[in-house]
């Protein structure tokens, strides 16, 4: 497989490994309806640094990844921002990417990759990735997906005719249409919604079943044999008779299909073989009722909305043109009800949320088939010198979301987060530390690689049969789908979580006076002994008074905070 070399490819390949955590910390006065927010969030901050950061909660959870990152075309005047160890890079650091540039395509590829890799580690298995481009960088774009993906897992490049009027970047071809590459975790596992073929006509019926019939050869734009040569042959008859694709004008015609599925709907019995008055035999495929209607998708969108569109979309909802190049919720509705359609408790993640379509159309779905998806946006405020004050996520995509709430009566609400401190060792070691919750999903994913799994808290109560049902959004501690993965966490007892045959445990508070005198001793071993019987324990803590040889008998490995944090354990 090809691969694809730029400026800055050695730098920047593994430099989302590191990348430190951060927490993601709420700002309350932001939320909007949180008691019906069912876990969508808005998160403000670089999204390189959030997607890091979302790492423990929903690696391998997200079922549709929809970004559309910049174009890249000299006129966006975006600004590459990542601080990787190398000259190379401070030097490209804070500098807005034009059209004058040498470098921007290594750039906008540097930009990219390690979002690409931490976004296929949140993708699940059965997921998919779509990404809106135009020309500017799609055949970079495909080569690096190629990469990171591997060519094997391309799903499609879906062709969006989204643009009206002159939208071309040359002087001899207008541009009216965007790409959107679609990639997956794992292809043989994807399942796209299957569309209706409503083609056929009449009502017919055999000794199999009834069915509808439809010219086996290609009618209209398309039709000439020389357009696809491989669907001109011969079907041969019983008799010895053979059949051609002839046109209405007598001149040679195609085929719908090619030569093996047409021998095996000869073979199944599923063609017409049907004379005129004038001995002119026609060929038909039969649509039989129930199942032969279903065919793949199309992967050339004309009416799933424009740039206009979207854009009037927006302003309906702020009065005023407040962003460009938005897309349409009906691309974007299209594109996660292909994946989603069968899966309405999924996620739903957008890197680059702009002005918010992605969220806006995941709550305009719910309410057309009552799903339960959610969004999870994410967004810079993108402010600079010029303009501190400026905040896209809070004043545009958070106020989008907000408003088509109010407008259009979603059952919705969202929580609105900002990425915070790094939890790494040094910003520790200087006082700055975490809530416990926050710093306890992060231990978890880094002992075990896995983020926090949803099970119940083992502090809870057994759920008895006469227990009242559930509602929706409880966490009580007894059914899968309605506990919160933070209800392992027990920050009285100090207790992360379990995996496998482990107990982690987090000796830990956010005070760091508190802290320089917290450690794993005696009382607090025979509780943890106590707590978790069957397992052996992990236990991180500020230091340890315990001997090796108790450690050993009792099967407690201790590892200690903030040092040896980023050892991952596995086992």
């Amino acid at each position: 497989m090809p691969t694809l070399q730029f400026k800055g490819k050695n730098i920047i390949w593994n430099h989302h490994l590191s990348v430190p955590y951060h927490t993601i910390e709420e700002v309350s006065k932001l939320h909007f309806q949180p008691e019906k927010s069912n876990g969508n969030l808005i998160i403000e901050g670089d999204n390189l640094l959030a997607l890091k950061a979302l790492l423990p909660m929903y690696a391998g959870k997200v079922k549709v990844v929809c970004i559309d990152p910049p174009y890249n075309t000299g006129n966006e005047g975006w600004v590459y921002n990542d601080n990787a160890n190398s000259p190379l890079i401070k030097e490209w650091l804070g500098k807005e990417v034009g059209k004058d540039d040498l470098t921007r395509h290594d750039k906008w590829l540097c930009m990219m990759t390690p979002r690409l890799k931490l976004l296929r580690e949140l993708l699940a298995d059965d997921g998919v990735i779509f990404i809106n481009i135009d020309e500017n960088e799609q055949y970079h774009l495909r080569l690096i997906m190629d990469e990171i993906f591997h060519d094997s897992n391309h799903i499609a490049t879906f062709v969006w005719s989204g643009r009206s009027g002159k939208g071309g970047t040359t002087k001899q071809v207008e541009l009216n249409h965007e790409y959107i590459e679609c990639y997956s975790k794992d292809a043989n596992k994807v399942k796209m919604k299957p569309v209706i073929n409503i083609q056929g006509e009449g009502n017919y019926k055999d000794n199999k079943s009834t069915y509808k019939r439809e010219q086996l050869r290609q009618w209209g734009q398309g039709d000439r044999r020389e357009d696809r040569p491989s669907m001109y042959f011969p079907i041969q008859l019983p008799n010895g008779e053979e059949i051609y694709p002839k046109r209405s004008d007598g001149s040679d015609g195609r085929w719908r299909f090619g030569e093996s599925t047409v021998k095996k709907l000869y073979e199944d019995d599923n063609l017409d073989f049907v004379r005129d008055e004038d001995g002119n035999l026609t060929v038909y495929r039969k649509i039989r009722e129930g199942r032969e209607s279903i065919v793949a998708t199309d992967s050339l969108l004309l009416d799933k909305g424009t740039a206009s569109s979207g854009t009037i979309e927006l302003k309906k909802l702020f009065g005023e043109k407040v962003f460009d190049n938005v897309k349409p919720t009906a691309l974007i509705n299209h594109m996660i009800d292909l994946v989603a359609y069968d899966d309405k408790d999924s996620f739903i993640l957008d890197s680059f949320s702009g002005s918010g379509t992605t969220g806006h159309s995941v709550m305009d779905l719910n309410k057309q088939d009552g799903g339960n998806r959610k969004f999870i946006l994410v967004q810079m405020t993108e402010a600079n010198e010029k303009e501190p004050d400026k905040n896209i996520c809070k004043d545009i995509t958070r106020e989008r979301i907000k408003r088509a709430i109010e407008k259009y009566g979603y059952e919705s609400g969202f929580q609105y987060l900002r990425v915070g401190q790094p939890l790494d060792a040094e910003t520790l070691l200087k006082g700055k530390l975490p809530d416990y919750k926050s710093f306890a999903k992060y231990v978890y994913y880094l002992c075990t690689g896995e983020n926090l799994k949803i099970s119940p808290d083992p502090s809870l109560p057994k759920r008895g049969k006469k227990s009242p049902p559930l509602k929706k959004g409880d966490a009580g501690g007894f059914s899968d789908k309605n506990i919160s993965a933070e209800s392992q966490i027990n920050e009285k007892k100090f207790f992360v979580g379990t995996f496998g045959k482990h107990a982690i445990y987090l000796i830990y508070k956010q005070n760091f006076e508190e802290l320089t005198r917290m450690a794993l001793n005696l009382e607090m071993a025979e509780k943890i002994i106590a707590g978790q019987p069957d397992k052996k324990r992990i236990v991180y803590a500020p230091a340890c008074f315990l001997d090796e040889e108790y450690m050993e008998a009792n099967q407690i490995e201790f590892v200690s905070i903030p040092y040896n944090l980023f050892q991952k354990k596995t086992g």
